[in-house]
Formats: structure tokens, C-alpha cells, sequence
């Protein structure tokens, strides 16, 4: 195992009786990666993070955090792995600031040191104004910010999250995001992210891996997975002259599907990026465009599609 990365898996699978839950995952998440990982109900995401937090083993296969073993070394894992689950598991008839004396407590964090990650904590999460109030009294989207900061008060080198957002207010929602990208890029811990909201993964995250049916169908950065995909190109050109020849010769350049003109915009749809060859067909038509663009697809339609396919 490469103990450069934050998490390594090769071939990790799970199976209850008959049915596979993780079909021989390999994944690798680089230290201080923000990767999200997105797939549907049952697609094994969860079942994914258990078996790297050492609550569930391995049927076959192997996983590593940091190097360790979940499952030979599992209090090391999990003092270097903070998880909040989809539901928080806070102590209702304590407040905050007892719920993370607690998580302090059992990681043994000296008083001192507890007392300054716990006011740290909470400030970060915008919740210092409710430290004193029970758990069970607050919002929902408080007590969601109380189980981030449960997560952030250990300091760990590996924070998963599930369905962080749920519950948050878009104001709210945006802050976490942000502090999401704070603790991994300035304060170097991997976060694993794992949520619906496709938006909030597609502009937060630097990986992102798509799960279905227990294996990753695709990885990789926003930009490789729209390369992957079999969609067209879809490439709009203003221009103020546009000759009638110029038309036609963009619809005789290689893989182009069809060529569509409404007033000064050309749109040409293609199964593959030929923005270089549109700039050359204007050139030799001695024609310059205002702008050339392609299309950009959002991971919503990219994870839609792969979702239609399989």
C-alpha cells in the first residue's frame, strides 16, 4: 500500500449472501483530496465508508487509511477519521458543547487542548451561539452544524461526510462548502464527500467518483468525466461576417454531426472538441469570431447520463 495516500483500496468487496454490495473497488484518494463520491441509494457509497472506518468487514479485498489496516489497527483509524454520518448521533439531552466534550473525551484530547478545539469548533460552524442549548431543542440544520463541528473538533486527517448540506438553508449550505475547501486545502485534511446535491460536489470538489450497483463507473476530474462521456460537443461561434462558403466547410470537418446558423451564431454539434479546426476553417476564410465556446455540461447531466446507460 502507498502510504502517500490518504485512502487505498484494491479489489474491496462486500457481499450479504447473494447480493454485492462493493464489487471490487479500487480507489485511491490523494492527502488533502477533496473527492466526492456520488451514486444512488444502494449504489454501496456507505457500505464503501464503513469498511474503511473498520464497522463492517471486507468480504474480500483490501482498504487502507493512511496506511492502516481498519481492521488490525482500528483505534488508530479512527482517531485519525472523523465521519458524520447522514443521521448526526448527537446526544439530545446534552448541548452542544457537552457533545463535543464527550467526542473529546473519549479521543482523549487533553482538557486544555479540548476546551480550545471545542470553542474552535463551534465558531467554525457558526454555532457558538447555541453551546448552551440541548441538542434536542435545535433546528435541524443547527444540529447538522453541530455534527460537522463533532467531526472537526477531533482535527483529523480524514473527515467523511454524508449528506452534509441536508437541512441547511442556502446561506448556510454555502458557509459549509467553504469551510469544506478551508480544512483541505489550508489545513491539509482529505475530506470525502459523499451527497446528492450533484451542484454542491461539482463546484467544490477536485475528484469526483460515480458509484452504481457497487462499482465505480467513473472517476475522475470534472473535465475527464465530460470527456468520457459519449454526449456531443455542442460548440456555439459568434461572428459579425459569416460567409455563405464558411458554413459549409465547417460541416465538412471530421466528426461533425451538424451545423445550425441563427444570425451572427453558428452552432456546431461534433463527437469530439475540433475548436481548433473551427478557428482554422475561419482563418482560411479570412473570418474572425467574436467567441468561440463549448457547451459545458453539468455533472447533473453527466451523472443523468450514466445513470440512463447502466
Amino acid at each position: 500500500m502507498d502510504q502517500t495516500l490518504a485512502i487505498e483500496t484494491h479489489d474491496l468487496t462486500k457481499r450479504y449472501n447473494d447480493f454485492v454490495a462493493v464489487d471490487r473497488l479500487n480507489l485511491s484518494i490523494r492527502a488533502g483530496e477533496l473527492f466526492g463520491l456520488l451514486g444512488p441509494n444502494g449504489a454501496g457509497k456507505t457500505t464503501t465508508v464503513l469498511m474503511l472506518l473498520g464497522l463492517t468487514e471486507p468480504s474480500a479485498g483490501t482498504c487502507r487509511v493512511f496506511a492502516h489496516d481498519p481492521f488490525r489497527e482500528p483505534l488508530k483509524v479512527k482517531s485519525i477519521t472523523g465521519y458524520l454520518a447522514e443521521r448526526t448521533g448527537l446526544y439530545e439531552d446534552l448541548t452542544p458543547e457537552q457533545n463535543l466534550r464527550y467526542i473529546t473525551k473519549l479521543n482523549r484530547i487533553p482538557e486544555e487542548e479540548a476546551r480550545k478545539r471545542i470553542q474552535e469548533a463551534l465558531t467554525s460552524v457558526g454555532a457558538t451561539g447555541y453551546a448552551d442549548v440541548k441538542v434536542g431543542k435545535l433546528s435541524r440544520g443547527m444540529r447538522q452544524r453541530v455534527g460537522i463541528a463533532g467531526v472537526l473538533v477531533k482535527k483529523p486527517k480524514v473527515a467523511i461526510f454524508d449528506e452534509p448540506t441536508q437541512g441547511l438553508d442556502p446561506e448556510g449550505k454555502n458557509e459549509l462548502l467553504e469551510l469544506m475547501k478551508r480544512i483541505s486545502k489550508e489545513g491539509g485534511t482529505t475530506v470525502l464527500l459523499l451527497s446528492h446535491m450533484l451542484a454542491d460536489v461539482q463546484h467544490t470538489c477536485d475528484r469526483i467518483g460515480i458509484m452504481l450497483r457497487g462499482k465505480m463507473f467513473a472517476l475522475g476530474t470534472i473535465e475527464e468525466l465530460r470527456t468520457m462521456t459519449k454526449e456531443d460537443w455542442v460548440i456555439d461561434i459568434e461572428a459579425d461576417d459569416i460567409p455563405p462558403k464558411l458554413v459549409h466547410d465547417l460541416s465538412s470537418l471530421h466528426g461533425v454531426k451538424g451545423v445550425d446558423r441563427s444570425g451572427k451564431v453558428i452552432t456546431v454539434r461534433s463527437e469530439k472538441d475540433i475548436r481548433q479546426a473551427i478557428m482554422e476553417v475561419f482563418l482560411s476564410n479570412r473570418a474572425v469570431p467574436i467567441s468561440l465556446r463549448a457547451r459545458e455540461r453539468s455533472l447533473e447531466e453527466i451523472y443523468l447520463g450514466y445513470l440512463g446507460e447502466r
